[in-house]
């Protein structure tokens, strides 16, 4: 009998600017959290607050983002790679231009499967010739968007899924 396959649900999230968007992660945005394994902040928590909340959730992978308090500065790296599911996940906060998104994060993660960002509170979700490329948006400041956004991004087997999901 084949093995069942193994699933990751991972929480993706950026631009969450605490306190200056709210004092706090929205509920909405924390609801769909709920029962996954961890959870990835692109960066511009701010403070440390956004990055405690989430931890009461599931363990957070963070970057550093352009305006982080010298707290965040001191403990998040710019950018990072993980591994989960055998996936490997490269996170940063800004990816420059759109129209370079793929260049830019095949040139910053060579090896990455996934590569997640932020900064824009623009949601993007776009498959590059086997990269996929994923910006949350923002939870707290939807811009010039309709609707703040986060992500859920989804490991089967070592391949990943995604799916951008508009908050009320």
């Amino acid at each position: 009998m084949p093995e069942p396959p193994t699933l990751h649900r991972i929480g993706v999230i950026s631009d969450t600017h605490l306190p200056q968007r709210g004092p706090r992660i929205p509920d909405a945005a924390l609801h769909h959290f709920a029962g996954v394994e961890l959870i990835i902040h692109a960066g511009d928590h701010s403070t440390r607050d956004a990055l405690d909340q989430l931890a009461a959730y599931a363990p957070v992978e963070a970057v550093q983002g352009n305006i982080e308090d010298e707290c965040i500065r001191a403990t998040l790296p710019i950018k990072r790679e993980i591994v989960v599911g055998g996936c490997r996940i490269g996170i940063v906060h800004i990816l420059g231009e759109r129209t370079h998104y793929a260049r830019n994060a095949r040139r910053e993660f060579p090896t990455a499967r996934v590569v997640i960002f932020g900064h824009s509170h623009i949601p993007y979700l776009e498959d590059h010739d086997g990269l996929l490329l994923l910006n949350p948006g923002s939870a707290t400041d939807r811009r010039w968007q309709p609707h703040c956004s986060i992500a859920l991004l989804t490991i089967t087997d070592g391949q990943p899924q995604a799916e951008i999901i508009m908050l009320p």
